[in-house]
This record gives C-alpha cells, sequence and structure tokens, in this order.
C-alpha cells in the first residue's frame, strides 16, 4: 500500500526521512484497525462511526469542526488512512512556525490567524530548551516564552497543535535546541545515560505541565499530538512512561510511528512545493506538515553553524516580515482541499493509470466510500507536457507545466445530485453555504480549464462572467474557462430536479489567494477578495468580517440564509445581491495608507575593549584554573582548561587576560581557538595589537571551526620585554595578553566541542600564565540568556535603552575606522504608524564587501542578530518585530556594536529604514517589555 511509509523532502523533493520500521505485512494486518499502543497511548477510540455497530475502518464522512477549548473531553485515534477525531477522519495539514523566533506574543495572533487563513488546520511547534532553561534548575516560561499563552492563542485561533519539545529540536538552532550549560555538564545527550536523563526528564516536566493543561483530549485546548525525540526504542519506552506520569494522553509521533506522516523541507518555488506535497498526497499521506510555513527569526545568538544568519528559512511561504510569498498559493489550494473534501481523508491504491507521454507519472487513488478517483500527474521534465491521461472511461488531454504537478479528480460529488465526471483543474472546495453548493477549481494562468459534470438532466447554466464557455451534450455539461491572472469566474448551474443552484468558481493561483472560506457555528462562509480574512462572526442579520487589505480590493461574501448586512473591520459595508447568489460590496474596500520612514541620523560613537590595557582591573573575573573537562575537545598536556563554556560562558563573546611571568625573550605566540560560523580572534600585548584572526567561511563539515592564530611580536614589545620587570601603580609586574574570541555558536551533533581559547604556545620564552575569562553578565530576566554576550558595552548597557549616552562623540554614517577592537554608534528614531495599519520594518545594512567586520544589532535592547559583510557586497535587512519595535508615535533605540581587526577599514556603512510592506488590519499589538540599564 502506499501509505505504508512516511516521506521527507529536502529542497529537491528526493531525500526519504527514516521509514517506520514496522514491516509490511505487520502494518497491512493493522489496515482497518485504529492503531494502539506507543504509538497512540491513551486517547484512542473504536472504527466504525459511533452507534454504527460496525467493524473495520471508519467510512468517509464529515470532518471534525474547528477545534478549541471547548471542555468537552475528546477521542482521538488514528489507522492506517488518517487520524480520528471523535470517529470522524481528520487529514492533517500542519504548517511549523517556531514561537521563539517571534519575540513578540502580539504577533503569535497574527501569523495563527494568517495559517488558518491560508488552510492549515494545525501548527507545528518545536521549543527550544535554551530559550528557557539559563542553568541547571531554573526555568523561564514568561515574557516572550510564555508557553502557556502561546497554547491559548492557538486555541483561540482554532488550530491544532503538535508540540514538539526535544529536548533537541535541531532546527538550526545553537546545539540543537540544547541549553548552553548542557555543553559542560556530565552525561552525552539523546542517548539513555543516567546524568543526561535526569535534566531531559526535568525539561519535559516542566513542559508537560504547561501541555497537559491545553490537551484537546480534555477539551481544555488544542494540543492533538506531541511529537518525541526518542531515536533509540529503549529511550521512547521510558519517554511514554514519563508522559503519562506526567498526563499528557494525547497520541504521540515518533520515528516508529506506523503512521503515513509527511514532512516537507524547504522547497525552491511554488511547483516544487505543489509537486513535492502531491506527491506526499499520492503515496495516500493524510498527515502533512510543511517545514516552515512562518520562518522567522534566529535573533540574538540562537542561530547554529549551519545557518548563521538571522533570517532562518527564506524559503518560507510567510516570510520573516510575516508577508505572504507566491509559494503560498500551492499550500493554500491543498490545505483548504483537505479540509473541505473529506474524500481525500480515505485514499486507497488503484488501478494503475499511465499517460500517453511517459514523461507524466501518475498515480491513482480512490476512496472506496464515495467512489472519487484522484490523479496525482508528475512532470519532473525541464519542457511542459501535454498528453491524454485515461481518468473516469475517458481519455482527458491534460497539460503539466515542467517541474510541476497536477492534482485531478472524478466521481466527486459536488452538492445535491451532481457528480464530477473529470477536470483539466485541481479541485479547492466544495461545500453548501444555505441552499447553494460550491465548488472551486484552481490551476495556472494562461490554461484553459475544461470541466464536465454528469448531468442526466438537462442543466440550466448560466455565464456569469465573460470568460466562461459551455455546452450540454449526451448527459454531460461542459464547462471551459480561460484562466485569468488573478481573476475569478463564475458559472452558475440550476437543474429542473433540484432545488438547490451549483455554482463553480474558477481561479489561477493569484485569484485563488483571494478566496477564504470560513466555518462558522451557523454555517460555512465565502468570502473573496480582501488580502486576508481573520475572523467571521454572525450577528443576527450581519456578517462581521476582519481582515487586512494591501490594495483596493472589492469585497463578495457568499453567507447562510438570512444574512443581508455586512462589516469590514467595524464598518459597514454598502453591498448588493449578486447573480452569484453573493453579496457583493457597492464599493472597493480601501488599501494601506503611504507609509513614510525616517532617516536614520544624529549617530553617537564610543570605543570600548578597556580589557586590553594593561592596568584594566579584572580581578572580579572567574579565573581559569580547571584541569578537566567533560568537553569532546582534549584539554591540552600542562595547560588549564580555557575552554568558555566550563566557565558558564556559552554565548556571545568572551575575553580572556593572561598574566606572563618569565617573558624575556619571547618572541611569537600562537592562540588556538575553536568556533562555529564566523568566528574572530583579536589579541593585545600590554595593550598594543597583536592582530586579527578570522575563521575560514567554509566549514569544516562538523559544525565547529578550529584554527591557530599565530603573532609575532612587534620590536617593540620584543625589546620591552627584555628589560627588568616594570613597576609602579596601574602597570603590574608583569605583561598581560588580552584575546577576545567571538566563540558563537554550538554545533547540534558535536555540541560539547569546545568555544573559546583551547590552547597557547609561546616561542622565544616559556612564560607561566595566570589566565582569568570573563564572558556574559547574568542573562537577562526579561530577554532571556541569549541576548548578549562579554563585550563591555554588553556588561555595561550600552545597547539599552535609556542608557546615557549624552557625551559619546557625534558622527555620520557611512564610517571608515581602522581600528582593532569593539565601537559602539547608537541614535534613536520614531515612527508614527496609524492604530489601524500593520507596518512590517526592516533594517538594511551593507558595506563595502571588501570590508570584514562583524556587527551586533540591537533594537530597543534586543539582539536581532550579527551582520557580516557578504562577499557578494549584498545587503542584509534585519525584520524588526513589531511590540519590540515602536511604532506608534514611541522612541526606539538602535545599537550597533562593531567587532574589527584593524587590517580593513570598518563601518557601519549604509544603515537605513526599509517598509517591507504594509496592510489596512492587522492585530493589536502589546510593546515587548524593554527594560533599560538598572539603576
Amino acid at each position: 500500500m502506499a501509505r505504508q511509509r512516511s516521506t521527507r523532502s529536502t529542497a529537491t523533493g528526493e531525500a526519504p526521512l527514516e521509514l517506520s520500521r514496522l514491516s509490511r505485512r505487520a502494518f497491512s494486518a493493522l489496515a482497518g484497525t485504529t492503531v494502539l499502543g506507543l504509538a497512540l497511548g491513551g486517547s484512542v477510540s473504536s472504527q466504525a462511526l459511533p452507534g454504527s455497530g460496525a467493524r473495520g475502518p471508519v467510512p468517509t464522512g464529515p470532518p471534525p469542526g474547528p477545534p478549541g477549548a471547548d471542555g468537552v473531553r475528546h477521542r482521538v485515534a488514528l489507522d492506517r488512512y488518517s487520524l480520528l477525531v471523535d470517529g470522524r477522519r481528520l487529514a492533517l495539514w500542519s504548517g511549523e512556525m517556531h514561537p521563539f523566533r517571534l519575540p513578540s506574543p502580539s504577533l503569535w495572533r497574527d501569523v495563527l490567524q494568517k495559517m488558518r487563513a491560508y488552510g492549515y488546520n494545525a501548527v507545528s511547534v518545536r521549543l527550544a530548551w535554551n530559550q528557557h532553561s539559563p542553568a541547571p534548575g531554573a526555568y523561564d516560561f514568561t515574557g516572550v516564552r510564555d508557553l502557556d499563552l502561546f497554547l491559548r492563542t492557538a486555541a483561540e485561533t482554532r488550530m491544532y497543535v503538535v508540540l514538539r519539545p526535544g529536548p533537541y529540536i535541531g532546527a538550526d538552532v545553537d546545539a540543537g535546541g540544547l541549553p548552553g550549560w548542557l555543553t559542560a555538564a556530565e552525561g552525552r545527550a539523546r542517548t539513555l545515560d543516567a546524568a543526561y536523563l535526569r535534566h531531559a526528564d526535568e525539561w519535559l516536566s516542566r513542559v508537560n505541565a504547561v501541555a497537559a493543561r491545553h490537551q484537546y483530549t480534555r477539551g481544555e485546548g488544542t494540543v492533538l499530538l506531541y511529537r518525541v525525540d526518542a531515536p533509540r526504542r529503549a529511550r521512547l519506552t521510558r519517554l511514554h512512561d514519563r508522559l503519562r506520569a506526567d498526563g499528557v494522553d494525547v497520541p504521540l509521533l515518533h520515528t516508529d510511528t506506523p503512521a503515513p506522516w509527511g514532512e516537507v523541507e524547504r522547497t525552491r518555488d511554488a511547483a516544487e512545493a505543489r509537486r513535492v506535497h502531491l506527491d506526499h498526497l499520492g503515496r495516500g499521506i493524510t498527515l502533512h506538515n510543511v517545514h516552515t510555513a512562518f520562518g522567522g527569526t534566529s535573533w540574538g545568538w540562537l542561530p547554529a553553524p549551519s545557518a548563521p544568519t538571522p533570517t532562518y528559512d527564506p524559503t518560507a511561504a510567510i516570510d520573516e516580515g510575516r508577508r505572504p510569498t507566491d509559494k503560498l498559493a500551492p499550500l493554500h489550494q491543498l490545505g483548504q482541499l483537505l479540509r473541505h473534501i473529506p474524500d481525500f481523508t480515505r485514499l486507497e491504491e488503484a488501478s494503475d493509470v499511465r499517460a500517453g507521454d511517459p514523461r507524466i507519472q501518475v498515480r491513482h487513488l480512490a476512496n472506496p466510500d464515495t467512489g472519487t478517483h484522484a490523479y496525482v500527474l508528475r512532470n519532473d521534465s525541464a519542457t511542459g507536457v501535454t498528453s491524454k491521461v485515461p481518468m473516469g472511461g475517458t481519455d482527458v488531454e491534460v497539460t503539466v507545466p515542467a517541474h510541476d504537478a497536477k492534482l485531478l479528480a472524478t466521481g466527486l460529488h459536488l452538492g445535491a445530485g451532481r457528480k464530477l465526471a473529470y477536470a483539466t483543474v485541481q479541485p479547492m472546495l466544495s461545500f453548501s453555504v444555505g441552499r447553494l453548493d460550491i465548488a472551486a477549481f484552481v490551476g495556472r494562468a494562461g490554461e484553459m480549464a475544461h470541466l464536465v459534470l454528469d448531468c442526466p438532466h438537462e442543466p440550466w447554466p448560466t455565464r456569469l462572467d465573460e470568460e466562461a464557455a459551455w455546452a450540454y451534450d449526451h448527459g454531460k455539461l461542459h464547462v471551459t474557462v480561460p484562466l485569468e491572472e488573478n481573476r475569478l469566474t463564475r458559472v452558475r448551474v440550476r437543474s429542473g430536479k433540484s432545488d438547490r443552484t451549483l455554482l463553480l468558481l474558477f481561479a489561477d493561483d493569484a485569484a485563488s489567494l483571494r478566496l477564504w472560506p470560513y466555518e462558522t457555528p451557523s454555517g460555512r462562509v465565502l468570502v473573496h477578495g480582501p488580502a486576508l480574512l481573520r475572523d467571521v462572526a454572525l450577528d443576527g442579520a450581519t456578517i462581521r468580517l476582519t481582515g487586512d487589505t494591501v490594495e483596493e480590493c472589492p469585497l463578495e461574501v457568499w453567507a447562510p440564509r438570512g444574512i443581508t448586512d455586512v462589516t469590514w473591520n467595524g464598518d459597514a459595508v454598502s453591498t448588493t445581491a449578486s447573480r452569484a447568489h453573493s453579496l457583493l460590496a457597492t464599493w472597493l474596500l480601501p488599501g494601506v495608507p503611504e507609509l513614510v520612514l525616517p532617516a536614520l541620523d544624529g549617530w553617537r560613537r564610543r570605543t570600548e575593549n578597556p580589557e586590553s590595557r594593561p592596568g584594566y582591573d579584572d580581578s572580579g573575573w572567574t579565573v581559569a584554573d580547571r584541569r578537566t573537562s567533560y568537553s569532546t575537545t582534549p584539554v591540552p598536556d600542562g595547560q588549564p582548561v580555557l575552554f568558555a563554556d566550563d566557565y558558564g560562558f556559552h554565548y556571545g563573546d568572551v575575553w580572556y587576560r593572561g598574566r606572563l611571568s618569565g617573558a624575556t625573550g619571547l618572541e611569537e605566540l600562537s592562540l588556538a581557538y575553536s568556533t562555529g560560523a564566523r568566528g574572530m580572534l583579536m589579541a593585545w600585548l600590554d595593550g598594543e595589537p597583536l592582530g586579527t584572526h578570522r575563521m575560514d567561511r567554509e566549514a569544516d563539515g562538523t559544525g565547529t571551526w578550529t584554527a591557530t592564530a599565530r603573532f609575532r611580536l612587534p620590536g617593540g614589545l620584543r625589546r620591552a620585554l627584555r628589560r627588568e620587570p616594570r613597576e609602579g601603580p596601574g602597570t603590574g609586574d608583569s605583561p598581560v595578553l588580552s584575546v577576545l574570541v567571538r566563540r558563537t555558536q554550538h554545533d547540534h551533533d558535536a555540541y560539547k566541542a569546545a568555544r573559546g581559547l583551547t590552547s597557547v604556545a609561546f616561542e622565544g620564552a616559556s612564560p607561566k600564565v595566570r589566565w582569568r575569562i570573563q564572558g556574559a553578565a547574568a542573562p537577562d530576566p526579561v530577554r532571556g540568556p541569549l541576548n548578549h554576550g562579554g563585550l563591555f558595552g554588553e556588561r555595561h548597557g550600552w545597547h539599552l535603552p535609556g542608557y546615557d549616552d549624552g557625551r559619546w562623540e557625534s558622527v555620520s554614517l557611512p564610517r571608515a575606522d581602522r581600528r582593532q577592537g569593539v565601537t559602539w554608534y547608537r541614535t534613536a528614531f520614531r515612527l508614527d504608524v496609524p492604530p489601524d495599519v500593520d507596518a512590517s520594518v526592516g533594517l538594511v545594512l551593507g558595506d563595502d564587501r571588501d570590508r570584514d567586520y562583524r556587527a551586533q544589532v540591537f533594537l530597543n535592547g534586543w539582539n536581532m542578530g550579527e551582520y557580516a559583510v557578504d562577499p557578494t557586497g549584498a545587503p542584509h535587512t534585519f525584520v524588526l518585530p513589531n511590540g519590540i519595535l515602536r511604532t506608534r508615535a514611541a522612541a526606539n533605540t538602535l545599537a550597533l556594536a562593531v567587532l574589527a581587526g584593524g587590517d580593513t577599514a570598518s563601518g557601519p556603512g549604509t544603515v537605513r529604514l526599509k517598509l517591507l510592506g504594509g496592510a489596512a488590519g492587522g492585530v493589536p499589538v502589546t510593546p515587548v517589555t524593554s527594560p533599560g540599564p538598572r539603576r
């Protein structure tokens, strides 16, 4: 059977996911029976619909309604076809988003509402342990880490939740989500090591205490599935017991789950997204996950070496600025199809079908309950292919574009007494609104849609738009529509044998993104026109719509009987009744007004790194004198442990100061160090720069970069070291070696590899060294442990709003400084975005590609990530999330910490605000707490 394995597609759609270990014979034996045991846990239901008394698979029927925290206990089960919710089949169309990549809780609602509108019925959520735990036994689920708030918001937006708390989550997060302190702790992650399991169990128990309160099985929320990190069977058994003890009773998903789970990784464009998702559908998969639905930002020190830039997934269908992209069209169409056409929740492999042209591959499936047949046509060739394909007893001529796919159907019931014979376009939705049956079909702009209905009795079709044409012949109604760019075409079909009217809608990809079905307690609603439909409420004779517009647009509403009035975002809309049985707005809805962003000027500048000076007081720093480590990096013989993690400094930059005894004759020194991507090292001896070393841009294949920086002492320093030891206040009696290391991220797999200095060697002398180390101060109680590192300015609040920079030097940008060390730049700006407008704003940094420096970007004290000059010279745009960004006539503080080697000119270069997009509508945004320096 096609659904006996789960697939995972990469960007090329070819790489297989680890397959279920259940044998084909054993899996087939489960056909028609609910899967029990570890795959599900305790919340299971019988196979047949309630009260049927029948054995065997649950037949196809209406799907469960939208979920919510309704206070009613629900049964959740799974057979080889689909999920079963209260005895009804549910095709899961899940999209992944990471709340920790959007540090503005108000905007969680915005993204969830957009996901629901674009067809998703579930959100897959990974939780990063390192965001919540700054130290062993310390956990924080407040503010931007408020899991309880996120789960409540998901329930309020009527989205199921697939929870994935790890402990390891991957996701291009530092150490795969494992906390920094675990890198220096006893035990090996993702094993049965007792030391590790103690920490992992504690983390899961903290998560489970929240998740258990939001389980759909209990009617207290919408957590439907729990996906566990269990690479080994023994670990799985233990996890099962742990979760059940914590009160988690929803089904568990894991690598051994005998369920058709399909997850698609990043895809290049809409055609590839359609191809790989339809391929999953053709394999009978009904548990779909889009990775990722919303990309978000790897802010602060969150990103892993595998993806060191702040932008997590530039291919996401909803981009980092929360804006829709062209890739949304196939996801929107498939999500609505799976939600509104139940035939696709139970499909079995049917007889082989071959296209006339072998370049078109065909998968044929059928629903044994309804008689609907599905055909997935895939064209992997570089040119479009037109060929005859046998469908429903007819050879149908179909064109499949290059590197694309189509889903076609026959035998699909479209309301009372009408059945689809075949069509050359994909069904998107089919449901009833009052006495009107509506069916929508979608295809590519420029193609000719041909749809044929079985009509034993001659119908009365009406062409409502000029593009459509029809003909009736031998019991079949043929409708042809040329699909035009962003245009909806309507055809009305009546029959003397039924009092119900069928409305056929035809749309290209762009027009399909303006079709918004919505389910209310009083029935379904369909809205056409606006850029987004967020919510619908029926209030007597009035339908109240909320949503977004970008440009002026029409508004058309199909609503239950008795609805005569329409409001849009609280304002009454004048409408007329149309021939399509809709309420059509008399005037266009207004678009978003023009927005003007301020220039960034008024910059102030100050240099730092006093740590490089010999007289700097480091007496409060940590003494680096350990001799053993849990790191996988060997400790050099005869030297102390210098690894930053061993001294509690897990994120950001770290300083070392070593006092040298017996350095007379020293001529050269070598500093071995280990970092993630974009690592760098700067060294000074007695305040004099020795130079800067940068890691190669290319990875070494392990996510850890190692190198040795060799510095020959300048002649003046060599001569000074040959003299007698110095005396006097502030000089000390021995030379001081100061080293700044940008240690950056931990790898996913080799997460215990050292970061920072690893060893030091000298030539010309063999001095003894007394080391001290300093990294980040205590974790920010609001912004979390990954927000800042060990720079002097960070330790003294230079990145925070409210810091007094009045005595700093006034400068303008761009700059061309040459100095080894750290230089800070600060400015303030105000935005005045109207309260009913959602503006997505970015900060663009760019510079000459011959320059090589790092700039850490802070907005109102929140670390937005690192800018490094791109080798191509391309600028980078940092998305500034509303909430952290004050958009309503309030001041914002922008700070840049620039690390430069002095061997090239350093910026900042161009720094400007950019409007990424705007919409009239949005959600109310609460400012995110952004405290200034402690007084």
